[in-house]
């Protein structure tokens, strides 16, 4: 097959200057797709990041209703198998139960992402239901292209491997305790969480009955993540809570430096605190902002973290409960077992499907404090800056974070999962946004995302000092290092 570019060349272009080719008449949404299935093809075997590639949309970008008139023109992007359904197409969850699963309808979102232009080519690769840190399961074991011996994280795990590698340079992901952010900043990519009140999750949820899960994507660019919120965002009728716009597009925002900003800095969360060579690696980043004329100091909300990460907890076990239950249900089964789902999920069932109405009141009492605490914070700082994760990235295997761990106690396993994994849950508890930003590196070489957060509602600010950052470093994201698996290398 020939290509419409070489890989060097294609590597170079992000979501929105391949858009402004397509617009140019240089290039079709089919040669961008067929481009990007060649990568696929290319670094699938090393990665197993890509559940499938649909076909027939590559060949026919236009088959299932994309915009080429969009902001995106047809740029190819991979749906993770797991949040906004494509009618018809198989949504399996990374989990045995969910094996053969086919949505009868399209959700909000896709439309959305359909009419912004981007080409939804495939399915990428998440933990079984997204819960925990890795993408390693009887289907697939999804590989940083930084070191293949490492762990993506997740749970967006595939797309993230795919845009860092260079395959594509936009693609899915959700956040429900740091799924977009943790693997962004594992794998060298910019990751935003954006607040509540952002992405609708119709018609099955809304932000208010998942309370954590939030919608996005991870990229490259700073503007391709403006882009992507701007033509992505937005409700759909009938939701129950208010949205919200900014007053200005954020892609119009990005292109201004914010005014001068008061940043803190943080790496002790409660019971975590991040490695020695984090902490210099932050301390770093502070440096970086201070000579952009920010002013940065150390500083912490005043939170009870302990009661935070215990809510945090309850709310997961209840909600992934309640989410295997409807499909226990619609299997007629009563209850799940080991061929069905890996053994943490099983301990999460029966520790979250009888949770009562007080037990979540207990734990949204502790939600509005949280929250308040960020917001008492937030009135006298603009940002707070903490590491990624609190420790280096696992190698692959690492069966402490997986849901396939032995670990007895549902209970005792999210509680070390919050001593690596602590700095980027309490956003979603508290609805307000955080970015990962390629800022750093870890002593083994592995990217270290620096996270940015902001007061709820201030996601154009965390993009605004993204995109600062930015060109102060002249796009060189990672130091301007790429992945050693990589489409301009393999």
């Amino acid at each position: 097959m020939t290509l419409a570019m070489d890989w060097d060349e294609w590597a170079t272009h992000d979501a929105v200057a391949l858009a402004d080719r397509v617009r140019q008449g240089d290039l079709t949404p089919a040669e961008l797709a067929a481009q990007a299935a060649a990568g696929i093809a290319r670094l699938n075997p090393a990665l197993d990041a890509v559940v499938e590639v649909f076909d027939d949309v590559v060949a026919d970008p236009a088959k299932d209703g994309m915009n080429e008139a969009g902001v995106f023109a047809g740029v190819p992007y991979l749906m993770k198998d797991l949040g906004p359904t494509l009618r018809g197409r198989l949504q399996e969850f990374g989990s045995a139960i969910m094996q053969g699963n086919r949505p009868a309808q399209d959700s909000f979102l896709t439309g959305r992402i359909r009419q912004a232009g981007l080409n939804i080519i495939g399915r990428s690769t998440t933990p079984e239901f997204g819960v925990c840190s890795s993408a390693e399961n009887a289907f697939y074991v999804t590989r940083n292209p930084w070191d293949t011996d490492y762990s993506t994280c997740g749970s967006s795990a595939g797309s993230s491997a795919m845009v860092a590698a260079g395959v594509l340079p936009i693609s899915h992901a959700t956040d429900g305790g740091g799924s977009i952010r943790i693997p962004a900043g594992v794998n060298g990519l910019i990751g935003l969480k954006v607040s509540r009140g952002v992405y609708s999750l119709a018609p099955t949820m809304s932000d208010l009955t998942g309370l954590v899960s939030i919608q996005g994507c991870v990229s490259r660019s700073v503007r391709d993540t403006a882009a992507f919120v701007d033509a992505c965002r937005g409700a759909a009728p009938g939701e129950f809570m208010p949205f919200w716009s900014p007053a200005e597009p954020y892609s119009e925002r990005i292109r201004r430096d914010p005014r001068r900003l008061r940043i803190a800095l943080s790496h002790e969360w409660g019971d975590s605190s991040a490695t020695p060579h984090f902490v210099a690696e932050l301390e770093r980043v502070g440096r970086l902002l201070e000579g952009l004329g920010h002013h940065v100091e150390w500083a912490l909300p005043e939170i009870d973290f302990r009661a935070a990460f215990a809510a945090q907890t309850a709310c997961y076990i209840s909600n992934f409960a309640q989410v295997i239950g409807g499909h226990l249900a619609r299997l007629g089964l009563e209850k799940p077992t080991s061929e069905l789902l890996e053994p943490i999920n099983v301990k999460i069932w029966e520790a979250g499907i009888d949770m009562s109405y007080t037990d979540r009141a207990r734990m949204q009492a502790v939600f509005n404090t949280t929250s308040r605490g960020f917001g008492a914070f937030f009135e006298r700082y603009d940002i707070i800056l903490t590491p990624i994760t609190a420790k280096p990235t696992p190698k692959v295997g690492t069966a402490e974070y997986l849901t396939t761990s032995t670990n007895l106690s549902v209970h005792d396993w999210f509680a070390n999962l919050w001593k690596n994994f602590a700095y980027t849950p309490l956003a979603n508890l508290a609805g307000i946004p955080g970015i990962s930003l390629p800022l750093a590196a870890q002593e083994n070489g592995l990217p270290l995302g620096i996270q940015a957060q902001a007061a709820q509602a201030h996601d154009g600010l965390l993009l605004q000092l993204a995109a600062q950052i930015e060109r102060a470093i002249d796009g060189k994201w990672n130091g301007g290092a790429l992945p050693k698996q990589h489409v301009s290398r393999s």
